[in-house]
């Protein structure tokens, strides 16, 4: 049903704002604008957070809904603008390159027509869907690695998430490229227009019509995944959330937590409370 709802919508005849050449591919944005911020007094505001859910369908159990169903909001700079498009799908030339927000990155041949909810300053999204019905989202978390990150710019979580959406033709592919990504490029750059400093590592949702997947991060290139089968449903937020029941974990991060003293290498693997000190860090 997603993959019907996103076909419909990618049907539909769209300029491409995205500017290609043999050596580079880049993104056009608006002119930097610094929109006026409302300060109201002593007035607290309300909780925020950044949550995205994921129903998967053909469950088969009663009452339940026979679609996958997926949503997410967003709690990024309220002065920040989102930029909705449309890119369509293309062939690049061989050895062509990507300019990503921070970094350049080699394109592969052909790229997946795209619609995509991103920040204006930057090249990555926050969330977007592609032609083979494949949804994702993308969250801010932290973890006891987080000191890893520094200040050298990266891949954004962002930045993965439009790469994983565009090369992925299912969830499972998606998360895929995106583990890879991360272990060859890693993750890391500033997330706010206006304040560099503030740098996180990121959580994601991937989803289809028959499976979804929440891919978690730590550090530079570390990261774990579950698999959400159909007729289950799974959210996430701002923080770990994957415990002992994972699918797949990147290499030596049992050790790199073992050697620090966060697990003692022969209970469960709870990665939310091994990485995340049961939420400390998250």
């Amino acid at each position: 049903a997603i993959g019907a709802l996103h076909f419909q919508t990618l049907s539909q005849p769209a300029k491409c704002t995205c500017q290609h050449s043999h050596a580079v591919r880049k993104s056009t944005t608006a002119p930097q604008m610094r929109l006026p911020t409302l300060r109201v007094g002593a007035i607290k505001p309300p909780p925020r957070s950044c949550d995205t859910f994921v129903f998967v369908g053909n469950g088969g159990e009663a009452g339940a809904p026979a679609c996958t169903l997926f949503a997410k909001n967003s709690d990024r700079p309220s002065e920040e603008e989102h930029i909705v498009e449309f890119m369509p799908a293309a062939t690049h030339p061989e050895g062509s390159k990507v300019q990503c927000t921070y970094i350049v990155i080699p394109e592969v041949r052909k790229t997946a027509a795209v619609i995509l909810s991103r920040p204006r300053w930057l090249w990555g999204c926050e969330m977007g869907a592609n032609e083979f019905g494949v949804v994702g989202g993308n969250e801010a978390v932290g973890s006891a690695l987080a000191s890893e990150l520094g200040t050298e710019p990266r891949l954004l979580g962002m930045d993965l998430l439009r790469l994983a959406l565009e090369r992925g033709r299912s969830a499972r592919e998606a998360v895929d490229v995106c583990c890879s990504l991360l272990e060859t490029h890693g993750q890391g750059g500033g997330c706010e227009e206006y304040d560099k400093s503030w740098t996180y590592e990121n959580g994601f949702l991937f989803a289809d019509a028959h499976e979804a997947y929440v891919l978690e991060t730590a550090g530079v290139r570390h990261w774990a995944i579950e698999r959400v089968p159909p007729g289950k449903f799974r959210n996430i937020s701002n923080g770990l959330s994957i415990r002992t029941e994972y699918m797949s974990l990147s290499k030596d991060i049992k050790r790199i937590c073992h050697t620090n003293g966060w697990w003692d290498g022969t209970s469960p693997f709870d990665w939310k409370s091994v990485v995340g000190f049961n939420g400390r860090f998250s």
